[in-house]
């Protein structure tokens, strides 16, 4: 029950700072001068378009994140195999920690002070929801 309960709060993390990065990509794609917060901080303000369109392309991405981590916790049903489920979060465990690399080697200081952190904590999240075996 306790890794159980584990997984649930290790899933919620996840999906709220998700759920914000969602809306944060969202939001740059529409055209709010946030640039500096992002992809490497190349840009002060207002993205140029094709930047936005890239901000925009990470948005099923970041949703495939959350329906996984939720699923594998067992807060949605899944639909799939468990033990893809399993792999999916060892995989975005990765991918979220080979991001905090390179938020942490970013020109952008808010990439390197906030958004470091926050791929950490996912990375983190992740491998906890992960953990275990892949069939429970």
């Amino acid at each position: 029950v306790q890794c159980s309960m584990n997984r649930v709060a290790a899933a919620g993390v996840a999906a709220t700072l998700l759920g914000v990065g969602l809306l944060f990509q969202l939001a740059l794609a529409a055209g709010l001068p946030w640039g500096g917060w992002a992809w490497g901080g190349r840009f002060a303000g207002v993205l140029p378009e094709a930047w936005r369109w890239a901000s925009l392309a990470t948005t099923p991405i970041l949703g495939l994140a959350i329906w996984v981590v939720l699923a594998r916790a067992k807060v949605l049903t899944p639909g799939f195999r468990p033990a893809w489920m399993h792999r999916a979060c060892w995989a975005y465990a990765v991918f979220f920690g080979v991001n905090a690399l390179g938020n942490l080697a970013s020109q952008s200081r808010y990439e390197q002070w906030v958004m470091t952190p926050l791929a950490l904590i996912l990375m983190v999240c992740f491998g906890l929801v992960a953990r275990g075996r892949s069939a429970d």
